[in-house]
């Protein structure tokens, strides 16, 4: 619990400093979202593969930012932060009740995102990179849903994973050599 907090801290901080908009520490604060970590963490703890905890979730909106700086992209930072904590944010869902994590997350992120202050366009962007993040029709798509996408699958380190050997992802979508 006091780890949850000062990662919520140095959100705040980082904010301040790099100003990230306050909607994105609000979806941090949101009990819903904060269900689904604990739930995420409950239900994943004894997980030997990856986990789908803020870690992960961070990990992804990092590596998309970075890569919408580096191709100019020009998709605003909130939008990138409040789609990669949300992604996966419904994954205990899929261990529950065997519904698919990506229409899970989007589920909770429809109820999440305007009572967080995203507008209706903003919440419809940001729900089609929820729903598109385990698509690889998307991988060259050069907007929100693709940028999510490929930052998923890069946050994923198979190449230095112990467990790799045991996993049940097909080899093509492993992430298995050191990217920039």
């Amino acid at each position: 619990m006091a780890e949850r907090e000062e990662l919520r801290e140095q959100l705040v901080e980082t904010g301040a400093k790099e100003g990230l908009d306050r909607r994105v520490q609000r979806i941090w604060d949101h009990p819903l979202f904060q269900e689904g970590l604990r739930e995420n963490e409950r239900l994943e703890q004894d997980r030997i593969f990856c986990k789908h905890d803020y870690s992960h979730l961070l990990d992804v909106a990092r590596l998309a930012l970075i890569e919408n700086l580096e191709t100019e992209a020009g998709i605003p930072k909130y939008m990138i932060y409040a789609a990669a904590l949300l992604h996966d944010i419904g994954r205990y869902l899929q261990y529950t009740e065997q519904f698919p994590h990506q229409e899970a997350s989007a589920r909770l992120a429809q109820r999440i995102l305007p009572e967080c202050g995203f507008s209706v366009d903003e919440t419809d962007q940001i729900l089609r990179a929820i729903l598109a993040h385990r698509d690889p029709g998307i991988r060259d798509d050069d907007g929100l849903p693709g940028l999510i996408f490929r930052a998923d699958k890069r946050s994923r380190c198979c190449f230095a994973c112990p467990a790799e050997g045991q996993c049940n992802w097909d080899r093509t979508k492993k992430n298995m050599r050191l990217r920039g």
